[in-house]
């Protein structure tokens, strides 16, 4: 590789997207493409939707409609490979820059994100600074500490001609440094006053600015808006603008983004600013001079307490009044929150083999302690509800609503239970104790139980999170460990599945016809075999005096399902697919037990028992693995 040839592509690139030149050019500039004369909330706005959005409508998604019921869902690529499970909240955080690009009030507003620990509010804001810094340079005034818009320059007494003329809203002030530059270097000449192209950049402080928590004993606000500069005072009289030093967190994040980590961590005083830059639009200078034009996205996020501390104070309403506030709640898809710990472990260095249902098992743990106790399904079933998962039984699909359940629930769910980092933490220590190279969900399940004994929780939450482990989720674990065996032990289990569905089929037609059926093999022309159907239909609780209207709801079912063209199997019937691999699985029950367990097997038994291993290999689990889990198989799924 011409490592070399590289760095000079890339030389070339910056070199393509720098420019220098007067006013008068980027008049032009301005005339061709207003765009690139924006505000700060537009261009986030833009940036956000020029990587794509997908509008999902329910009648056109099922999980969708199960989970939002017939609210369209709106998903943005932008966010689409870091955040998961937090659509809304995501939704609610476009809206905001979406109102703000209008020039509504949500311009003049804190965005404000609030939530549990390990929420993820700190990596939302941090991407959010990561695509200013990827994206297109902007136009300033050259030398200006607060790199603004170089429209200011034009006099107020001539700006309603100019916009006529550009097609853009002239909004803002020369700062004191570039009013002083302009009378006493260019003359008042401002069509000469220079201008550049700049980037955005996190570690130069170029329109991103960051406050962190202050020392309440030693607040200076000198952070926030610069300062006058004492070793130029001997020069210069303390208004004049070339001792003053425009390096606060508000200077800086001008034109970009000023973040507030903790917000309410300081005193009330130090966050006056905030109402004058969010309403007015502008911040006091150092010293004694004149307020600045401020234009930029300001956002503030801080854990539920205290968010709560500082709203319960009534003298804090100026501030409270200027706040758009966004809840970001831990995620409570399992499907989603899965997806996260995936993310998470990819970018860290273990290179260690993670079996099947590992990260399910840990995600599944942590959705189950942040669900509210329902008084109309278990914890579990919520889990699945909140997953858009189908949920039969006694043969019909659970017909529950989830906004029911919801509301039931209020609006403290998925503020509380344990964290994204928990989680992390435990998985991380199953794989730094891993002496194979391999984790299971045995491992991480006893990782997760150390974890929650050290916990610094009450004894009541602590008993409860154990619970949820060594009962709920065990339990579910087994379920999936012993479907997971069968389908490794039967051999091609879905063509088995496809088989029995469609002899199911064939016959329950024939049944709700009061037709017969021919034999494939002899020709015979036979009564459908009711032994047959209720030999599939017991194992999901299916009485006698029910069948009749199952078998009529399958067969209506896969008509419809036929006129609109759609592809028929064994699994798009839930109830029905329950069934078959509830049968599947009872069949080799008593085969799979003897084999797991034997201690010597004769040849027949050694060759199917390899061949399920190798089954189970090509699913995903390596040697290791594979003997942790039929050995924990066998002592705890077929006991006599």
């Amino acid at each position: 590789m011409d490592f070399n040839q590289l760095l000079e592509e890339d030389r070339a690139n910056r070199e393509k997207r720098h420019f220098e030149g007067t006013l008068l050019d980027y008049l032009h500039i301005v005339e061709k493409n207003p765009d690139v004369a924006k505000l700060a909330h537009k261009r986030m706005y833009d940036i956000i939707v020029g990587k794509g959005v997908e509008t999902i409508k329910p009648e056109e998604n099922n999980r969708v409609k199960k989970l939002y019921g017939n609210e369209s869902v709106k998903r943005y690529a932008f966010f689409k490979n870091d955040f998961f499970g937090i659509d809304k909240t995501i939704m609610k955080i476009v809206d905001y820059f979406y109102s703000a690009s209008m020039q509504g009030e949500e311009s003049r507003q804190v965005l404000y994100l609030v939530g549990p620990v390990g929420s993820g509010k700190s990596s939302l804001v941090e991407a959010l600074k990561r695509a200013l810094e990827s994206s297109e340079p902007i136009y300033a005034l050259k030398g200006c500490p607060m790199r603004e818009d170089p429209l200011h320059l034009i006099p107020k007494h001539r700006r309603e001609q100019f916009e006529e003329l550009l097609g853009v809203k002239i909004e803002g002030d020369l700062c004191p440094v570039c009013r002083y530059r302009l009378k006493e270097e260019y003359h008042g000449e401002y069509e000469r006053f220079p201008v550049v192209t700049t980037d955005f950049s996190i570690r130069a402080r170029k329109g991103v600015g960051v406050v962190p928590p202050v020392d309440p004993n030693n607040q200076d606000t000198s952070v926030l808006t610069g300062s006058v500069d004492i070793s130029k005072l001997d020069l210069y009289a303390e208004d004049d603008p070339r001792a003053l030093s425009l390096n606060g967190a508000f200077n800086v994040g001008n034109r970009g983004i000023v973040e507030f980590i903790e917000v309410f961590k300081n005193d009330v005083e130090y966050l006056h600013t905030l109402i004058t830059a969010t309403q007015e639009k502008s911040i006091p200078s150092p010293g004694k001079g004149s307020m600045i034009y401020f234009d930029g996205i300001i956002l503030a996020h801080s854990n539920e307490s205290e968010w709560n501390r500082f709203k319960s104070d009534h003298t804090n309403e100026a501030i409270l009044d200027r706040i758009v506030r966004v809840e970001v709640p831990y995620c409570l898809e399992l499907n989603e929150e899965s997806k996260i710990y995936e993310k998470i472990l990819k970018k860290s260095r273990f290179r260690a083999h993670i079996a099947p249902h590992t990260i399910e098992v840990a995600s599944m743990f942590a959705i189950l302690t942040r669900l509210t106790p329902s008084a109309k399904v278990d914890p579990l079933t919520k889990l699945k509800i909140y997953n858009g998962e189908e949920i039969v039984e006694k043969g019909t699909t659970m017909r529950i609503d989830i906004s029911e359940l919801r509301e039931e629930a209020g609006q403290r769910e998925g503020l509380s239970g344990v964290s994204t980092r928990f989680i992390i933490k435990a998985i991380d220590n199953a794989l730094s104790t891993s002496e194979n190279g391999c984790i299971n969900p045995l491992g991480v399940m006893e990782s997760i139980i150390k974890s929650v004994k050290d916990l610094e929780i009450s004894e009541d939450d602590k008993k409860r999170y154990l619970t949820l482990m060594q009962d709920t989720v065990r339990k579910e674990y087994h379920k999936m460990l012993e479907k997971e065996i069968t389908k490794a032990f039967i051999h091609s289990f879905r063509d088995q599945a496809e088989s029995l569905f469609n002899n199911y089929l064939d016959h329950a037609e024939a049944y709700v016809n009061k037709t017969k059926i021919k034999d494939a093999s002899t020709g015979e022309i036979l009564d459908p075999d009711e032994k047959f159907l209720r030999s599939i239909e017991e194992h999901i609780g299916i009485s006698e005096s029910s069948a009749k209207g199952f078998r009529q709801d399958v067969t209506s079912y896969m008509f419809y399902l036929m006129r609109k063209g759609e592809t028929i199997t064994y699994t798009c019937y839930e109830p029905l697919k329950d069934a078959i691999e509830k049968k599947l699985t009872q069949s080799v029950r008593e085969l799979s037990r003897i084999i797991t367990k034997a201690k010597i097997r004769d040849n027949e038994q050694d060759k199917k028992y390899n061949a399920m291993v190798e089954q189970l290999k090509a699913n995903g689990y390596c040697d290791q693995c594979c003997d942790v889990i039929l050995k924990y198989a066998a002592n705890n799924l077929w006991k006599d």
